[in-house]
């Protein structure tokens, strides 16, 4: 991770909440229980980098922070754009504030008031001009903030004061409002004021119990809106000597048209990662093909047999990013003389897996099948939950040169970061969490086009995603700007293309608490 990153995501933590029983709720969005935004890139000619916590509750408020390590950077403004909306139709930017004795590290607060698809616009105003960096955002509800029982107590003892103060009062106006100064009520107002208060008080009881039902209304209401694992199938099946998966999208939100479609990301409908469980000693990244709008299909590699955890990273036309989950068993078999669906397909089983450190090294060295290592330079600090992590890696070739790397899907490296259980999941890049597709959509979007049929046009024309396979710019080195959400043990494999063949690092990592002290990291 750059500097800059580190300081950003630094600045930007706070407690972290047990993210485990939130999982299911942030599968519904980009990702598995790792809500953060983390992105790397530029904001035209600055260096910028942004992390993003977005809000358990929606509406809620979004805390940013960005660091420009450019000394003549002047300005830095933030402004958060609905996938419906456009920049007309969009709130006024709000200027981030300089953070106090932090060269170049800015924070804002943005609002956001309904769920879905943002884009947040980060623009950077100094002697060089001015630009802006697009940094996607899915904005969705994971939580339903509960009272406490002494606010509830203090609420309902205030309550009830109110109501008998209000019953007092009408009770005595019906009894005494028309009596003569010094004049005692008889027993026909004493009667009548009886008669008015029992009447008012059903009254009360009767917008009460309405105001209830509308509160639950809105409760159940809210309550639809928050995340939910969406529902899809996997399957496999043997065909022509060899295993195919198949996985159905077959939630009603997909069949029934109720979300916008899919758009490519990396030129790819969909990016699915398998991982053998519990012992995570299986891991293919594939690239189904798509049957029907629905469904697709991929052969699989030759992985071992047993269960695998599935992960699917969708994008669709609004800019909305997803990562849908399932199970599938897999039997013994694999390619078999077929070729894989996709020339970007990789895998990594044990019998293939890089082979334990050599005496000297620890396990921050992987050696390579193809040859030569890769090497994680991890930084002093074991990691902690919740603050920016060292990912930062080094390839060097069989005479212990740095390698020299190529595009992978328009990348300098992908990687993929798991915690041992299944709750945490995230593909990353070296510009971060957000998917180039989301990106490309909400740029193409500021320009006007904004139908599906547009997006999709545009993502499949050459673009600018070639500068982000060189990101990082140091010859053998590829960087991701992260921070691991929750305590655990991790696994991570780091994948790179090296003449022309991708090649897959694998390490292991235990990130302790944010709050503990002497955390250690794990091989």
């Amino acid at each position: 991770m750059s500097e800059f990153a580190r300081r950003a995501c630094a600045a930007a933590r706070r407690p972290l909440g047990v993210l485990g029983a939130l999982a299911l709720a942030v599968v519904a969005s980009g990702h598995v229980g790792s809500p953060d935004v983390y992105f790397q890139g530029k904001a035209g000619p600055y260096d910028v980098g942004v992390t993003i916590r977005p809000p358990g509750v929606v509406p809620g408020l979004a805390d940013i922070t960005i660091h420009v390590p450019s000394a003549d950077a002047r300005r830095v403004s933030v402004r958060p754009v609905f996938w419906q909306t456009s920049l007309a139709g969009a709130p006024r930017a709000d200027e981030a504030r300089a953070v106090p004795g932090e060269a170049g590290l800015y924070s804002a607060q943005l609002w956001l008031m309904t769920a879905g698809s943002y884009s947040v616009h980060v623009t950077v105003e100094g002697a060089r001009g001015s630009g802006t960096a697009f940094v996607p955002l899915n904005s969705i509800a994971t939580q339903r903030l509960g009272m406490q029982p002494a606010t509830a107590g203090v609420l309902l003892g205030l309550g009830a004061f109110l109501v008998i103060g209000l019953l007092s009062i009408v009770g005595a106006g019906a009894r005494e409002g028309s009596l003569e100064p010094g004049a005692s009520p008889d027993p026909r107002r004493r009667r009548k004021a009886r008669i008015v208060t029992t009447v008012f008080a059903g009254i009360l009881v009767l917008e009460l119990t309405a105001g209830k039902a509308w509160w639950g209304l809105e409760d159940a209401a809210y309550r639809r809106s928050m995340a939910r694992p969406l529902r899809v199938s996997a399957s496999t099946r043997s065909e022509g000597g060899h295993a195919v998966i198949r996985v159905a999208l077959d939630d009603p939100s997909w069949v029934g048209g109720r979300t916008t479609p899919l758009v490519p990301d990396h030129g790819k409908m969909m990016h699915l990662f398998l991982i053998r469980a519990p012992g995570l000693d299986g891991f293919a990244h594939l690239h189904p093909r798509r049957v029907d709008p629905t469904t697709f299909e991929a052969t699989l590699p030759p992985l071992p047999a047993g269960s695998y955890r599935l992960y699917g990273d969708v994008v669709h036309a609004s800019g909305y990013a997803r990562t849908v989950t399932d199970t599938v068993e897999i039997s013994a078999g694999g390619l078999s003389g077929a070729a894989p669906s996709d020339s970007d397909d990789s895998w990594l089983a044990p019998a293939a897996a890089p082979a334990e450190p050599r005496s000297g090294q620890d396990g921050s060295v992987r050696q390579l099948a193809g040859g030569g290592s890769m090497t994680w330079e991890r930084g002093a600090e074991a990691p902690r939950a919740g603050r920016p992590a060292s990912l930062r890696f080094v390839v060097r070739d069989v005479n212990g040169q740095a390698a020299v790397l190529e595009p992978y899907m328009s990348m300098r490296g992908h990687a993929a970061v798991t915690r041992d259980d299944g709750a945490v999941f995230v593909h990353l890049h070296p510009m971060g969490t957000i998917s180039t597709a989301s990106q490309r959509t909400f740029e193409e979007r500021a320009r006007g086009d904004t139908t599906a049929a547009a997006i999709t046009a545009a993502l499949a024309r050459p673009s600018r995603d070639g500068e982000h396979a060189t990101h990082g710019g140091e010859p053998g080195i590829v960087t991701f700007p992260y921070a691991f959400p929750s305590p655990g043990r991790y696994r991570l494999w780091v994948q790179v293309k090296r003449a022309g063949v991708v090649e897959t690092g694998q390490f292991d990592v235990t990130v302790g608490d944010s709050i503990r002290t002497g955390a250690r990291s794990g091989t």
